[in-house]
């Protein structure tokens, strides 16, 4: 990845920007905090969103909002029975008890977790009510482009739907191949498959490009979908910049920090690595591992490590408090699954923490497999020492040596600050992502009105 010097632009310059996700512009997850940072310092009259969870939003970076939540965009026989399941019709599907219930089930148990996928492809491909308000709002609000992280079949639905009511192109911004793994076990007879390639490449049409989160993922898509990606991660303000660690600062013990979520099987390779501490302190200086996780994590996954005594559960942290508890750290750790089925959908993903990691003047431990895009991303940044392989003996032998050599931290931890500056800074990144938005909205609508799919009027609305 090779940052371009890009010139900011005036007010006027910034095109107006219709928003669809699932998490409003917030600081309570990755996602959330990545569009947030893209999108600092937009100018307010120029930015709009439409959200379907119920969470409450932010000013700090969008004022203007239209909430679409789920009472109002599933049909009344499927809300209403999903409620009699147990569903409080205000949290997202898979958290309400019974759902919640099937989904841990699903961890251990095939049979379950096959009745878990079929519960959450026929949720995705039901059908959408759109009531005339949100399409008001949406041309009220005169967008240039749309843009989208979408993730879902049902989100990339409602994207498009946006981009064909206000006539205006697309963008679409993929942070994990979620199209070539999503509901890939023949869900729903198979239709769930053909579902998600039919409705990705229906938006494709409406993108005159693309982005992604990797390089590896640009050229991967580009060749898919015969349009051209800008790969664009998180970015990072001042707050998460620090020196690296100086002699002076240095203390006997080792700290190992990991900040971030346990599911995906992340918990797995977090325990080989707090199993393995042991064989690493015999022969080197006293080792801990620190593990920041959202409650819900903990909650699920905190018995796993139980009976690790040189791993701690720290608290959840909120976004103020993560800069912080980088800083505490001697190394810090990013993990991945080695699982076949989780590899290939977090193959071309890099993770939200890894530009944060970067400037933390930390170096940082990768395990998890070689070929995955954020293990990639610390290699490219000569920022840590990358475990690709799920071998007990490889990682005592790097953790060790990385533990026990103060001078080969402290060379990596400078180098990733050297490379969050040029790659992730946000001032940079933000100018490069609003002129790749620009581009896109001077290119205009791009899908002929003859294979364009129309609205249908529905009762209280229209029916996608």
């Amino acid at each position: 990845m090779r940052e371009v010097d890009v010139p900011m632009l005036v007010d006027e310059e910034f095109p107006r920007v219709l928003v669809v996700s699932h998490t409003p512009f917030s600081r309570v997850s990755g996602t959330a905090m990545t569009l947030s940072n893209l999108f600092s310092g937009w100018p307010r009259d120029r930015l709009g969103q439409v959200y379907t969870g119920n969470i409450t939003p932010s000013t700090e970076v969008c004022e203007n909002y239209f909430h679409f939540p789920p009472r109002d965009h599933y049909l009344p026989i499927q809300y209403y029975s999903m409620r009699m399941l147990g569903w409080n019709g205000q949290t997202p599907l898979q958290q309400s008890r019974p759902i919640a219930a099937v989904h841990a089930a699903a961890e251990s148990r095939p049979t379950v977790a096959r009745v878990y996928a079929q519960l959450r492809a026929s949720a995705d491909l039901s059908p959408i009510r759109v009531p005339t308000a949100l399409i008001r709002w949406m041309r009220d609000f005169r967008p240039d482009v749309v843009y989208s992280m979408l993730g879902s079949v049902r989100l990339t639905r409602i994207t498009a739907l946006a981009a064909r009511t206000c006539d205006v192109p697309v963008v679409p911004h993929f942070t994990d191949d979620w199209p070539a793994t999503l509901h890939a076990n023949g869900e729903l007879f198979g239709r769930a498959t053909r579902s998600v390639q039919e409705t990705t490449a229906r938006l494709i049409r409406l993108a005159p490009l693309g982005m992604v989160i990797s390089q590896p993922m640009a050229d991967e898509y580009a060749r898919r979908y015969g349009i051209p990606f800008s790969p664009f991660v998180n970015c990072v303000d001042e707050s998460f910049f620090a020196a690296p660690r100086t002699d002076a600062d240095r203390q006997r013990d080792v700290e190992l920090v990991y900040v971030g979520a346990l599911h995906l099987n992340r918990w797995e390779s977090l325990r080989d690595i707090g199993a393995a501490l042991d064989d690493v302190a015999q022969a080197g200086p006293p080792v801990r591992l620190t593990i920041h996780a959202p409650e819900r994590d903990l909650a699920q996954y905190g018995r796993h490590f139980a009976d690790l005594r040189r791993v701690r559960l720290g608290p959840s942290l909120t976004s103020e408090e993560v800069p912080a508890a980088l800083r505490s750290a001697d190394v810090l750790v990013h993990i991945e699954s080695f699982d076949e089925d989780i590899r290939r959908y977090t193959r071309y993903s890099v993770s939200t923490k890894i530009p944060q990691y970067l400037a933390s003047g930390r170096p940082i431990l990768g395990y998890g497999p070689a070929e995955v895009a954020s293990m990639d991303h610390i290699r490219q940044a000569d920022a840590g020492v990358i475990v690709g392989t799920n071998d007990r003996a490889s990682l005592v032998r790097d953790l060790a040596a990385l533990c026990g050599d103060a001078g080969l931290r402290g060379r990596l931890a400078r180098n990733g600050v050297e490379f969050a500056r040029r790659e992730h800074a946000g001032e940079n990144v933000a100018a490069r992502f609003a002129a790749t938005l620009r581009a896109a909205a001077r290119a205009g609508s791009v899908t002929p009105d003859a294979t364009r799919e129309h609205l249908t009027p529905r009762r209280g609305g229209v029916r996608r």
